[in-house]
């Protein structure tokens, strides 16, 4: 069983996992932020053990929303964080696959050639249409109308 899953219970959570798991947010997780980590998962741990509200809980949702509302997470808040953080990963890496996949539909031998920024612009419109559905026409126009022209 994983480290965190979304429907393990508090009793489940294995502090070694945790801690591996912190290590591959090497941005969010510095050396001293583990360790920090390390005591506040052992120390949040067997304080919250006893707690009937914490050993009843169906998962690390549950687990962040109780900790807001007994303010736990101010007391600990590099366990806060980790939960944060692995509660937007399935969210996160599913934006990823989504880029990728349509990547894989927009690159052609022919955009191959054009270059980088081009598929990069063309990609970001295919992966942003909602937000590009919101942009009126006419803004764009004026936009373009008030750039300087190129030289020839």
């Amino acid at each position: 069983m994983g480290a965190l899953s979304l429907c393990d219970s508090f009793a489940q959570f294995d502090k070694s996992k945790l801690l591996k798991l912190a290590k591959l947010y090497k941005y969010d997780f510095d050396d001293s932020d583990l360790i920090g980590l390390e005591g506040q998962l052992e120390i949040f741990y067997h304080s919250y053990i006893k707690d009937e509200r914490f050993t009843t809980l169906k998962g690390i949702s549950e687990l962040s929303r109780l900790m807001v509302s007994t303010e736990k997470h101010w007391s600990y808040p590099l366990v806060y964080k980790l939960l944060k953080l692995t509660l937007i990963l399935p969210v996160a890496t599913a934006s990823v696959e989504r880029c990728f996949s349509k990547m894989k539909l927009l690159k052609t031998d022919l955009r191959n050639k054009i270059g980088d920024d081009f598929l990069n612009d063309t990609l970001l419109c295919n992966v942003e249409t909602e937000a590009l559905v919101k942009v009126e026409n006419e803004k764009v126009m004026e936009t373009f109308q008030k750039m300087s022209t190129r030289r020839r």
